[in-house]
């Protein structure tokens, strides 16, 4: 039996090249982490490469990127830490929207910690694994497949997700514009699903991560995110 079944993806939403598509991952994945030193001092190398890309994510990226340009640090920094870390309907962690803080969240986190292994990736201790950031660097670098089928598979929440950013007037969902857009179109089952999603909000039971704090090779080995 073949342990291997190949399958025919959906076309995303917009038509690109598969290297155009990693690079939008590899950009967005700079461009949503926390803005520190060295992501500020890659805005012209980010320009740069953004001018590659096709019209339609190029102009959601450098959106973003003349933002990040003409705002001062500090500031930026401010406006990351109240959009992801102070926002429940923001978070950039996945599987916070459909779990909270509870123990199901901790099994759904178990599906990217299979994923990342099986690549040979192990993270550090200071990100958890469904960062959306952290899966778009492993999309973009380290296994296109794998990652693009934890993408796919959370295509509500990522939609979800860019409708919060839109609704607050936030910059960063031009940023999501741009994933979304490599993404395959929404179907009328990711739509019940956002709606489903925006309306219970993620569950407020705090039971903590057993399931996933319990397994202590998770983070081994690797230089954790900031």
């Amino acid at each position: 039996m073949s342990l291997l079944k190949v399958r025919r993806r959906p076309q995303p939403a917009v038509q690109m090249s598969e290297r155009d598509r990693r690079l939008v991952w590899r950009i967005a994945a700079l461009l949503l982490d926390y803005p520190g030193r060295e992501t500020l001092a890659m805005a012209g190398e980010l320009s740069d490469a953004t001018a590659e890309l096709p019209p339609e994510v190029r102009a959601d990226l450098d959106r973003f990127l003349q933002h990040l340009r003409e705002t001062d640090p500090l500031a930026l920094a401010q406006q990351y830490v109240e959009t992801f870390d102070l926002r429940r309907r923001a978070s950039l962690h996945l599987t916070y929207y459909a779990y909270g803080d509870t123990r199901k969240r901790g099994m759904a986190l178990l599906r990217f910690k299979h994923a990342y292994r099986h690549a040979g990736v192990e993270l550090g201790d200071s990100e958890l694994p469904d960062h959306l950031p952290v899966l778009l660097e492993f999309a973009a670098t380290v296994d296109p497949i794998g990652g693009e089928r934890l993408l796919g598979e959370h295509v509500p929440v990522i939609e979800l997700l860019r409708l919060s950013l839109s609704d607050s007037g936030s910059p960063y969902a031009s940023v999501l514009a741009a994933v979304v857009a490599t993404l395959p179109p929404l179907t009328t089952a990711d739509r019940r699903r956002i709606a489903e999603l925006a309306a219970q909000g993620p569950p407020e039971e705090e039971v903590g991560l057993d399931p996933f704090a319990m397994d202590p090779t998770l983070f081994a080995g690797s230089e954790g995110r900031r």
